[in-house]
């Protein structure tokens, strides 16, 4: 194993195609050259007491015994983080706490994983070094709460790791070029681990999750559900965005450096889990008859309707730009035709945001409309698949199966290789079961 003096820099735009705009590559003439590295992510439902802790220091001292080189990122042990958040706005009164030191005081439930977990291993025996993202080489822009990775120096890592030791890196975090601690965003300990399996040429990069994989719909609300062998970046990447168990970004770098990504449970090792990557593992099914690959659903959906919208050039950015400048991402759109002048405009965004996007919008002098209406209690429902690039007919299938199910549909997206359907957050258990049922899905089909 040999360590680089050189930087190993994400750049924007370009590595593989993906269907995010940002996208993140590795350089490969200054990549940190390495020996088989496994790294392998846990997250805080892997780590939420004493108990866990140990059993899975017992799973990394057994995996050493078969690859020597392991490099783990940690989340903060359960609900580490939720907590820290309430109690840092409960002690800022009616302000928002400071962004900066929000990420300072979330970031230490991850150091703490990190330090419990090189102790626990040492206790078993295993040589193991905690890291912080600051440590560990992790260097990012100055978004807090939102903090993009600008490059990763592997240099300590390389050198811990040829000294023999287990490296523990803390998840979710990282440095600015001014020594300020960042957090990437929530969920994105699967970032870290991913974008460290592209820094240090990792053959494989396992996440540790409470579930059996990747799953072809939600199996709380489709018991027929199925773990899927193998999914590819694309597909992954928009069950990713609309709610699936990895963080989208982590899948984005992952395809831009053809990262191999495979979801494991923690708490059933007999189980294959899902293998994410460019083409299927070796003798897996291919699942060629299957065009459509899962079906995504999210609860977390409400709508803004603008009615008597008067219309105009520009009226749509006087609307969605002070919403943009707000943080409030905007998902599915909808505009009528106008009649006489005016139009009806409605969109949706997350249940969190109605009630500030509702007070954003009607705050805007600048758009003239007869009334805004904010409604909660909606879901997305989506299938997925590959197949369905320049191929007809999925979309009526899919309608006909909502309607056959007598779930009416309330708004429509798609891109190539996916179909939304917004309906009512009561209807999204049976959709969910139909679409699953009209695309052969369950395992017996």
């Amino acid at each position: 194993m040999r360590s680089s003096t050189s930087q190993t820099p994400y750049q924007h735009g370009s590595g593989r195609s993906t269907k995010s705009p940002t996208q993140f590559c590795i350089d490969a003439l200054t990549q940190t050259e390495v020996t088989d590295v496994v790294v392998q992510k846990y997250g805080g439902s892997s780590l939420a007491n004493e108990s866990l802790i140990r059993n899975v220091a017992r799973a990394i001292r057994d995996r050493r015994q078969r690859d020597k080189a392991l490099v783990i990122a940690v989340s903060a042990m359960g609900d580490t983080t939720d907590e820290l958040l309430a109690l840092a706005q409960r002690l800022s009164g009616d302000t928002q706490p400071n962004a900066r030191e929000s990420d300072a005081l979330i970031s230490t439930g991850e150091l703490v994983s990190a330090s419990l977990m090189a102790i626990t291993l040492r206790g078993l025996g295993v040589p193991a070094i905690s890291l912080s993202g600051r440590q560990a080489g992790i260097r990012t822009d100055t978004a807090h709460g939102a903090a993009r990775i600008a490059q990763i120096q592997t240099d300590r890592i390389v050198s811990e790791l040829d000294n023999g030791n287990v490296v523990i890196v803390a998840g979710f975090q990282g440095l600015t070029a001014t020594d300020d601690t960042t957090t990437l965003g929530r969920g994105a300990s699967d970032l870290t681990a991913v974008a460290l399996a592209a820094a240090l040429s990792a053959k494989v990069c396992e996440v540790y999750t409470d579930v059996n994989g990747i799953f072809t719909a939600d199996p709380n609300l489709v018991p027929a559900a199925r773990v899927l062998k193998h999914i590819g970046y694309e597909e992954m990447l928009e069950m990713a965005s609309l709610g699936a168990k990895m963080n989208p970004r982590s899948i984005e770098v992952a395809a831009a450096n053809d990262v191999i990504l495979r979801i494991l449970s923690s708490f059933n090792r007999e189980s294959d889990g899902t293998t994410i990557s460019s083409s299927p593992p070796e003798g897996a099914d291919m699942e060629i008859n299957r065009p459509i690959t899962a079906v995504a659903t999210d609860r977390n959906v409400a709508r803004i309707v603008l009615r008597g919208i008067t219309d105009r050039p520009g009226v749509a950015a006087a609307i969605m730009v002070p919403l943009a400048e707000a943080g409030i991402s905007i998902d599915v759109i909808v505009q009528n035709v106008s009649r006489e002048g005016s139009a009806s405009l409605s969109f949706t965004v997350s249940s969190g945001h109605l009630s500030n996007a509702a007070k954003v919008v009607q705050e805007q002098s600048g758009v003239q409309y007869d009334e805004v209406i904010a409604e909660d209690g909606f879901a997305k429902v989506s299938i997925v698949g590959n197949g369905m690039v320049n191929a007809p007919g999925y979309a009526a299938r899919m309608f006909k199966a909502l309607a056959d199910a007598n779930i009416n549909i309330e708004m429509i997206t798609t891109s190539e290789i996916r179909i939304t359907c917004i309906v009512k957050q009561s209807d999204l258990s049976a959709a969910a079961n139909a679409l699953h049922e009209a695309f052969g899905l369950a395992a017996n089909q």
